[in-house]
């Protein structure tokens, strides 16, 4: 396996490539609209709701609150999740700044 030279590009750049990753997959982005579309945080079975296995929940979860983008609670047996608005914000703010550079150019090839 391949090293990635992470080591190689700033602290910002790996961030952003970070968030790109995570939003990668379509179940992840699924699960941020279903729990966004509930205005609320969510306590519910994704299963259900997503048509996933549970064990594939867990993981894009799992992936998701490591990138700081869930915040989760336990009550109970189950773990309710909502998203973190701060995180969030900052989500908006880098995408924002990375897709609005112009790419104009006076000569295409």
């Amino acid at each position: 396996m391949g090293i990635t030279k992470s080591e190689l590009f700033s602290d910002k750049k790996n961030r952003l490539a970070a968030m790109f990753k995570v939003l990668g997959l379509p179940a992840r982005l699924a699960i941020l609209q279903y729990i966004i579309n509930q205005k609320a945080c969510i306590c519910s079975d994704l299963v259900d709701e997503l048509g996933l296995a549970q064990a594939t929940i867990s993981q894009h979860l799992k992936e998701l609150k490591t990138i700081g983008l869930l915040q989760g609670t336990v009550e109970g047996k189950s773990v309710c999740y909502c998203i973190d608005e701060e995180v969030w914000k900052e989500f908006e703010t880098e995408f924002a700044a990375f897709f609005g550079q112009s790419t104009h150019i006076d000569k295409c090839c």
